[in-house]
Formats: structure tokens, sequence, C-alpha cells
């Protein structure tokens, strides 16, 4: 078992990326939700001003539960705040409502990496299933074992790849609805970009750390 643990050294730059990526979101975020923006909206407003510029009048805005725990939901189509943006007029609080919002326009225009990620999600969710095939094939030497783990671990990595120029597009999306439609000023749009930018490095991360454990199953299906 000492390759298996010795193995997860593969995994140390994703860890440390992503632990970079979760102190850069914690300061930003805590950084601009203690400034309310020039218009005085909270993120459930903004969230729906920015929508019906956009012309999509069948998705609502409801509080969800959680910290940061904001989505949008393209099989039922409602987009979900959470307490901390939905009832906030805080700068962090429009830009993380205008991201979610930038996933709805998405969906309305017929995205394709959306419309890839969607059809990936049930891949991604069976993340226990391929680890304990995997962990079965490891125990007992059995290749064809590890082999199906890794092939069910690849749908996981694609999620995270095509779920990566998903978010990024979203962000890029939300700086330019929020400043087209004069939601927030000048002065106010690099605090949505500083919060946004630091929201992005996080799927970096989780990227990286799936690109990176493919590659220690690799290494450990090559060394049994």
């Amino acid at each position: 078992m000492l390759i298996w643990y010795g193995s997860y050294i593969i995994l140390l730059p994703a860890v440390i990326l992503g632990l970079y990526a979760q102190a850069k979101v914690s300061s930003a975020f805590g950084k601009w939700s203690r400034v309310a923006s020039s218009r005085n909206m909270t993120g459930a407003q903004a969230a729906a001003y920015l929508l019906k510029a956009a012309g999509i009048t069948n998705v609502p805005v409801e509080v969800s539960q959680g910290w940061l725990s904001d989505n949008y939901n393209p099989r039922d189509r409602v987009l979900r705040l959470s307490p901390d943006v939905y009832g906030t007029n805080s700068l962090a609080a429009i830009g993380v409502a205008a991201h979610e919002t930038g996933h709805a326009i998405q969906h309305a225009q017929g995205y394709a990496f959306m419309g890839l990620r969607t059809m990936m999600a049930p891949a991604a969710q069976s993340s226990n299933l391929w680890l304990t095939l995997f962990v079965i094939g490891f125990l007992f030497h059995s290749p064809t074992m590890q082999n199906i783990g890794i092939i069910f671990f690849s749908g996981t990595v694609l999620f995270m790849m095509f779920t990566l120029p998903v978010e990024i597009d979203a962000s890029r999306r939300a700086v330019k609805m929020v400043e087209s439609t004069g939601l927030l000023t000048a002065e106010e749009v690099p605090a949505v970009k500083e919060v946004l930018t630091a929201a992005a490095l996080t799927y970096v991360a989780a990227a990286l750390m799936a690109i990176l454990q493919l590659a220690r199953l690799l290494l450990l299906r090559s060394r049994d």
C-alpha cells in the first residue's frame, strides 16, 4: 500500500492551488460584501433586472440555503441565490448574482459547453462508484476493475473540463452586463471583476485536481 499513499503527492499542486483559491474567494467576497452598490439593489433585484434586460421572463429568482450556494439549474430553469447574496446590496452580491444570471443567459442562447456539461453531470455524480471500483481492483490486483474505475472517473474529468469554460464565460457575461446595463458604475466594476476572478480560480483548481487524479490512477494502474 506504500505506492497508494505515496501517489498522493501527485495531487499536491492542485491542493495548494485550491487552498489559495478558497482564500482568495473568502478575501474578495468579504472585502466587497461590506461595500454597498450605488444603486442600492439587492442580489435578487440585480438578477431580476439583468434577466429582464436579456429578455428572459421565465426564470424565477429564489433564495437557497448555505454560504455561496448560488446556482442556476438548467433542468428546472430556476436561479437560486444564497442568503448573503439574495438579500444584500453589496458589490460582492451583485457580482455573484450577475454571474448566475450569465448561466441563465447561456442556457437561453444554447451555449454549447453548458449543454455538454449538463449531459456529463450524471457521470460526475458517480464519483463514489469509480473510487469503489478502482480500490477493489487495486486491492485484488484486477486490471479490469481498475480500468472500469478509470473509465468512470474519466467522465468526471470531462465534466470538469466542460465546467471551466462555462464558468469563465458566465463571469465574462456578468462583467459585460453590469457595464452595458448601467447596473454598476465604472468605479464599481473592478470589484465585481475581483470577486469573479477569485471564484474562477476555484474552478481552475478543481479541473487541475481532476486531471492530476486521473494521472494518479493511471500511475497506480501501471505499477500494479
